[in-house]
Parts: C-alpha cells; structure tokens; sequence
C-alpha cells in the first residue's frame, strides 16, 4: 500500500512538472512572438514614408496655387502616411483612385497653353488638372515613395484603340517576367494588361530604361529615359519646385 502511494506520488509529481513545463514553454512563444510583433511595429513607424512634404512646401503651395490647392497638398501628404506598409495591392488601388478622383481631366492645350506638358505631381495637384502624362507621374512617385521597387513601376505609351488616340497609363510588374497590372486615369479598376483589351502597348519607360512592348508580349530595353526631353525638363521643375527628394528612392 505505501508502494503504491509512492508511486501515485511520483506520478503525480512528474505529471506537475510536465504540465509545468509546457506552461513555461507556452509563455516563452507568446512573449517571443510578442517581442517580434513590437519589434515589427517599431520598424515600420521608424522607417514609415519620408516627410517629402513639409510645411514650408505647403506654404509655398498655398502662396502660388490657394487654399484649395493646400488642402490638395495635405492630403496627398495623409495619403502617403495611411498607405505606408500596406500591401501592395491595396497601395495601387488607394493611389489610383487618389489621383482619378481629385484630378480633373484637361487637356494641355486648355489647361498649360501648350500642345504637350508634362506637369510635376506638384502642379497637377495645385491645378487640379491634367491629361493622362500627369495621373500617371503623380501615381509613379507617390508609388515610389511607399517603398515599391523601381523596377516594378513603368510610364507606359499605349494606343487607346476605342479612342483612337495616343494615351498613358502606370504598369506594375509583380514580378520581373508577370504580366503588369494597369493604372488607368480612365477606370478606377487595376486589370490584368491582357484584359485591357481596348490598349495597345507602345513602349515604356522609368528612372531606370526604356523599353519597346512586342505585341506577342515581352518588351526589348532600347536606352535610357533622359533621352526624352519632356523626362529630362520634368526632373529639373521637380527639384526647382522642392520635389527633389522625391527623386531619390526610399
């Protein structure tokens, strides 16, 4: 009889220590799984969007535009803060939308008084207006300042085949060989390009190449995007008018 209450004891006892062991172990993983959750969070809030629009620029805005262009401003500025570390593709479609509803399209005839004007994110935001060259640069460096790579970003020529005219929308490639998604000025809706059936690939271009689309899919690097004048002339108004940060990448 007192065997078998040693035993029971002793099985008692390592059934409290296992049970206390796992108690133990449980606790390390929460407080681990904790830490890193802290430390994650840190992160993103230490290295969120850089504050590319300070107060002195929205002053200067103010001054040169009004009231209506500051709130613009401000806007963009909240834009990029709340969109800073979501998923991409919830990046794409804030900006998209952002920039298709607060812009209105004109033509650079009507709105610059010239035939074709590449308007900084700066001026299509203080105008509220510009032609499809100026959704799709606002997008581009908005995009790039919420930390997408360069490379998967391009300024894409197409022929809008229902309109029978010249247009320019936003590629983005998942991947280096993906088929790129579309930003379009035209459609708040990011299709696939092979859904986008209405467009005609023509050739692209980034801070970085330019190159020719094949119609069978694919596209052939051609050189480099200072050779266009109107990217070169778009850069400089960029740093004149205190968006120069915005040229270097994140």
């Amino acid at each position: 009889m007192v065997v078998d209450v040693v035993v029971q004891t002793s099985v008692v006892r390592e059934h409290n220590a296992l049970i206390n062991r796992r108690a133990v172990k449980r606790t390390r993983h929460m407080l681990a799984w904790w830490m890193w959750w802290v430390v994650m969070t840190l992160q993103v809030q230490s290295s969120g969007p850089p504050q590319l629009i300070s107060d002195a620029l929205i002053q200067s805005v103010q001054q040169q535009y009004g009231v209506e262009a500051e709130r613009q401003l401000l806007q963009w500025k909240q834009l990029l803060q709340e969109a800073w570390g979501a998923p991409i593709n919830h990046q794409l479609e804030v900006v998209n939308g952002y920039f298709n509803r607060q812009v209105q399209f004109t033509s650079d005839a009507s709105h610059w008084a010239d035939e074709d004007y590449w308007a900084t994110p700066l001026e299509t935001l203080g105008t509220a207006g510009g032609d499809c060259e100026d959704f799709v640069i606002a997008k581009y460096f908005s995009l790039l300042q919420l930390g997408i790579p360069l490379e998967r970003l391009r300024i894409t020529y197409v022929k809008a085949l229902s309109l029978n005219q010249a247009h320019m929308v936003l590629a983005y490639y998942p991947s280096a060989n993906a088929e790129p998604l579309i930003l379009d000025n035209l459609t708040d809706h990011i299709q696939r390009a092979s859904l986008r059936r209405d467009l005609s690939l023509v050739y692209s271009f980034n801070g970085a190449g330019m190159w020719l689309e094949r119609m069978q899919g694919g596209s052939i690097k051609v050189g480099d995007p200072n050779r266009l004048s109107m990217w070169s002339e778009l850069m400089a108004r960029m740093k004149a008018q205190g968006l120069g940060q915005f040229l270097v990448l994140p």
